[in-house]
Parts: structure tokens; sequence; C-alpha cells
């Protein structure tokens, strides 16, 4: 019988919640690294049992760990992120010019081919990759070292390459976001990148039409369609047909453009999903609801959905990577909140309800449909 893993990181460990395809009931396992702040889970479309985690503390570090029996046991593999071409600088917060320096691993995605195969997102801005099942990684150091990587700047989260997204079509074809850098792609397998932020109308942020500067907050991609993304950035909702070469607005009729998370139908290549919060300096939902929005035509069009979230009195975030779908054939839509709770809807949106609550704040969501 079909069912989901649902993998939840959070800034007190990492929790793993299965259950049929009804998705009704849940069995919730965890934590697992309690104490720990596990920044990214993502399991291995090739082999759903190899399933990978970034773990951080103030004390250790950095620490990536693997499990290959579904998350019930866990082995530490290789944590030696060294930049290559390391001299060099960015911008800090100010303007003024800073070493670059690796602070943690913001997001894993493991190849679609390749059970041995992962990129890892770092924080300052570095696309690393391994190819020995986590033994030793390395950098592709074309990406920090375009021409504009001195200019880059911090977004308040830190320099953090948070975004990935592989092409199903193309093994060389990979899409990037760092915030507060903006959006890259390279279609050489990383030997060079583009930035693609034409048409992101960022204001003061840096300005309008600006190569790079923009703060993209999250990227999503429906794998029938490589060439088309959904972007949530720092104000506004952005579409691109031509895989980033230009961008236009989509955010029509929505409460506020600002956000973090995005998402696409697991079937519906057209029905996309954002949850809007209240501004960039105030991180909470809107008017005290929380919200997700529909849009069944690629945007412009939005539609609330509220059945089974609190609708008065409720001030969680939602961040850029605690929002996730399944496969099953009626799509699964997940996300999970800084008040610790963490919603499914089995119905595409129609309803939710609380998988399980009172976790610690939830900084990712990923799913994995299992046979």
């Amino acid at each position: 019988m079909a069912g989901v893993r649902v993998l939840v990181g959070t800034r007190k460990g990492a929790f793993v919640l299965t259950s049929d395809e009804g998705r009704r009931d849940w069995k919730v396992d965890g934590p697992h690294f309690a104490g720990w702040e596990i920044y990214h889970l993502k399991g291995s479309p090739v082999d759903p049992d190899r399933i990978w985690a970034s773990q951080s503390g103030g004390w250790f570090g950095q620490v990536m760990q693997r499990s290959v029996d579904g998350g019930s046991t866990w082995d530490t593999v290789g944590n030696d992120f060294t930049y290559e071409s390391g001299a060099g600088t960015h911008q800090d917060f100010d303007g003024t010019a800073k070493p670059w320096a690796f602070k943690r691993v913001w997001h894993i995605e493991p190849s679609l081919t390749d059970v041995d195969t992962v990129y890892a997102g770092i924080e300052d801005a570095a696309l690393f990759k391994t190819t020995d099942g986590g033994t030793s990684w390395s950098e592709l150091p074309a990406l920090r070292n375009h021409g504009s990587g001195p200019q880059w700047q911090p977004g308040a989260g830190g320099l953090c390459l948070h975004t990935i997204i592989l092409d199903p079509t193309n093994e060389d074809r990979i899409f990037t976001a760092i915030s507060a850098a903006g959006a890259f792609r390279t279609d050489d397998g990383g030997k060079s990148w583009l930035p693609i932020n034409k048409g992101l109308l960022s204001g003061e942020i840096p300005q309008q039409e600006a190569e790079v500067g923009h703060c993209v907050h999250k990227i999503a991609m429906h794998p029938s369609r490589p060439d088309t993304l959904f972007m949530q950035k720092h104000w506004d909702v952005m579409r691109s047909d031509n895989a980033g070469d230009r961008w236009v607005d989509i955010g029509g009729n929505l409460p506020t453009d600002f956000g973090f998370a995005i998402d696409v139908h697991a079937h519906e290549p057209e029905t996309v999903y954002v949850l809007p919060i209240t501004s960039d300096y105030l991180h909470v939902a809107h008017e005290g609801k929380l919200r997700v929005y529909r849009s069944r035509t690629g945007g412009n069009e939005w539609e609330p959905l509220t059945k089974g979230l609190p609708q008065e009195n409720c001030y969680v975030n939602v961040l850029r990577d605690a929002m996730a779908v399944d496969k099953l054939d009626e799509c699964g839509i997940y996300f999970g909140t800084t008040g610790g709770q963490v919603y499914c809807s089995p119905d595409g949106g129609d309803s939710w309800e609380a998988i399980v609550r009172d976790l610690p704040a939830v900084l990712s969501v990923e799913v994995q449909t299992l046979a």
C-alpha cells in the first residue's frame, strides 16, 4: 500500500512522520539529534531509505548525517566543506568587504539518478557536491567566483544558498538561489553560471533590473515543465517561462506578496501555493489568520484556503523550506510553522489538519511518497 514519509527539521531535532495513503493517522518518530538545529532533511529519489540531514550547533558546528534505513538510524558522514579559490571577499551588511567563510549547510538536494551524488547549499553562498555518498565534498567554485561575487550581500538570515533545483530533462542544468544575491543557472554542470534576475522589481534591494542583489526567498518548479519557474521573493511572487531569463509578477490579488514558501501541485503544473505573511519587518501570518493561497491559473488569481487552519490570534511564520507536496494520486500539501505545527491537506489544499503540534520551531518539511 502506498504511503508517505514526512521529514521535519526543527530548532531542536528531527522528526519522521509516516502515514498510509489516507494521510489521517500518523506515526511520529523522534526527536533525532535532540537539541540540535536541523536545517534540512531530504530523501533520495533513487532510494527512499537514503535520507540526508544537516545538523548544526553552536558548540560543535556543522555535522552531516545520513540514514540508509528510512531515518531509523543515522551515521555521520564527511563534514569537510573547504572553499576552493579561497581568496576574495563579498560585502557585509554595511557594504564593507568580508572574507568568505563556511558557516552551515542550508539545503540538501540529492541527485535524481545517482544515490551517492548529493548537492549542498552553503552559507556563505557556495554550492558543494559529493559523489561518494558524503565521504568527501567539493565546491563547484565557479558560482561563488562569478564576477559579481564581490557585490553579494547577506540577507537577514545570512548569505545562504537555500534553493537547488535539478532539471530532470538535462543533468547539466541546475538552478540556485542565494539570499540576497539572487537566482543563478548553470547549463554546463556548474562550470559557468548566469544570473537570472531580469524582471525582478526589488525597489531599493538593490535597484530594479540590477544583475545581482535581489533577495530571492524560494524557487519552485514542476518536473514536467523545467523551463517554468515560480518564485517567492522579498516582496513579489514571480514567474518565468524561459528558465529564468525573464520574470513577471503574478502576485495578483494576494493580500500581501511577502513570504518565504512556495510550491507546485504534483500533478497540476499551473497550480501554485504560497503562504503570505505580514511584511518584511513582521514575519507573522497576515491579520493573525493562517491562510494558504492557491492559484489554479499559474498566478494572478489566488484563493485563500482556510478550512482547518486557525483564523484568529495566529502569529506564526512559515519558513522557506517548510512547505512540500507528495505525489499520491490526490496530491497532499504540507507545511510547518515556527509555532511547531505541521499541517497536511490530503485533498490539494481544500482542507487541513495538524499532523502534530507543539514541536520545536519548524525549519524544513520534505515529503517522500512511498510505494
